[in-house]
């Protein structure tokens, strides 16, 4: 082929190559140069100072702890109600796990970067825990998403670092150190989305894998609580919560235990609503999960109260059994509107159409863990929303407020590490990573404030316990 000719074939060959732009897909740029979201996230600065991220206005109308505490309970179930006020009037860090609608009312008068994630809304030091995947292998990851949305990174930097100050002091940490793990927890959230931003893309998207947190977030005082925490989430199946809360019935199947009240019987009518809206369900499970489910049967319905921020809504179990017996079982959890979606347009964000909210959830849990559970869906009881998830698949969790002294500044490190590669699978990390920058001054700005934020839950949940001493509000202690 001749000189002439080569170039003439050279440029039929692009002419012919020419792609078209595809909506979805990073936008090219001429000369193959890229764009720079780090240099963006550099000049967000000059609008918001990282140091003015210690900053605490008190907004506006806000509530009261207790009008807080009655306002979050409507549309609860009313008789659960002195359950959850008794377990969030225990400490202050059990009070700022059921008042995510009261920090998100404090924290619209925070400064924002404008920058969208899809965030935890509720992303506290005991909201990270151990499960299993498809495998039977345990991850670590956030592991509650009733009140995703999507909104401002800050927002669960924040209620992290507060969390910490909280349970540091529960946990019987001097002042310093309380601090010290609200710091490391920002130190680590923002190293950690520096290392995701230099990486490529598909390694960002998979980074830290679980064996590497540790060393990645320099938390080797907490390995000894970790291995304890795995060995018990390794046995908390399906199989062994159905061995002690169901007993033979008449037909040869098995039934629910009445153990009130956190687990209790329901009515034929109740227990065939949630029966039949797992027809529902079964449409929004990945297809390839179908047969699996097909091999299991429906046995028995229960109501089973959780967690300090969900008591009071409605939680089913449901009972499944295989051909030799064999439990799964199933959680059907009341989805709300999250507590997050108020205040989002005070912030600039103004929510997105949600057209059914356990479809919120179990995207917004998808879109931040690197392993989700494979049987997540969605499905509706008698008009209401709810998500549906295996239930006891391996969980296991850190109490923060039980750790030594010495792992919680560990402890600090690897959940801000875990929280920016959530973060990050939502949000371009070079965006953030360009904000947030190299040096210490948002670390210290967000210790700053989770400080003076716990100090207002410290007041927040004095004023709880003295309504429940005088009789203000009602509580069930120790449930």
């Amino acid at each position: 082929m001749s000189g002439a000719e080569a170039v003439a074939y050279r440029r039929t060959a692009s002419e012919e190559a020419r792609i078209p732009e595809v909506a979805g897909f990073a936008r090219r740029v001429p000369g193959g140069v890229p764009d720079s979201p780090k240099r963006d996230g550099r000049a967000l600065r000059r609008q918001v100072p990282r140091s003015s991220h210690d900053v605490l206005v008190s907004a506006g109308g806000r509530p009261d702890a207790v009008q807080a505490v009655e306002e979050s309970g409507r549309g609860r179930v009313p008789e659960l109600t002195p359950i959850r006020v008794g377990r969030m009037a225990a400490a202050p860090f059990a009070f700022l796990r059921g008042s995510a609608g009261l920090m998100a009312h404090d924290l619209a008068g925070t400064p924002v970067t404008g920058i969208a994630a899809q965030i935890c809304g509720d992303a506290h030091a005991a909201n990270f825990g151990l499960y299993g995947d498809a495998r039977g292998s345990l991850v670590i990851d956030l592991n509650d998403f009733d009140e995703t949305a999507v909104g401002p990174w800050e927002w669960d930097l924040k209620r992290l670092a507060t969390s910490l100050v909280l349970a540091g002091r529960e946990a019987g940490a001097d002042e310093d150190e309380c601090r010290k793990a609200a710091f490391d927890a920002a130190g680590s959230y923002r190293r950690t989305m520096r290392l995701l931003a230099r990486l490529p893309v598909l390694d960002a998207w998979n980074a830290i894998a679980d064996e590497e947190l540790v060393s990645h977030a320099d938390a080797r005082d907490l390995v000894g609580t970790l291995e304890r925490v795995s060995e018990k989430a390794k046995n908390n199946t399906s199989a062994r919560f159905a061995a002690k809360s169901t007993e033979e019935s008449d037909d040869g199947g098995r039934r629910f235990v009445d153990s009130p009240p956190v687990l209790r019987r329901v009515s034929d009518a109740e227990a065939a609503a949630v029966a039949a809206s797992l027809a529902g369900y079964l449409d929004t499970v990945s297809e390839d999960r179908l047969p699996l489910l097909a091999r299991y049967a429906i046995h028995d319905v229960a109501f089973r109260v959780v967690g300090t921020g969900s008591v009071g809504t409605r939680s089913y179990v449901v009972l499944l059994l295989d051909h030799r017996g064999e439990p799964l079982v199933l959680q059907v959890k009341e989805a709300r509107p999250s507590v997050l979606t108020p205040h989002l347009p005070a912030a600039g964000f103004e929510p997105a159409g949600v057209p059914h909210e356990g479809r919120r959830v179990v995207m917004g849990q998808k879109r931040m863990q690197v392993v989700s559970d494979n049987l997540l869906g969605w499905t509706t009881v008698e008009g209401r929303p709810f998500q549906v998830r295996q239930f006891r698949n391996r969980k296991g969790s850190v109490d923060p407020a039980a750790l030594a002294a010495d792992e919680v500044d560990d402890y600090a490190r690897m959940t801000g590490a875990l929280l920016a590669r959530a973060h990050a699978h939502s949000v371009d990390p070079r965006l953030v990573a360009g904000y947030c920058g190299k040096g210490e001054e948002l670390d210290e700005a967000v210790a700053g404030f989770a400080v003076r934020y716990a100090d207002r839950t410290e007041a927040d949940h004095a004023d709880l316990v003295a309504a429940v001493r005088s009789g203000r509000i009602s509580a069930e202690l120790g449930v």
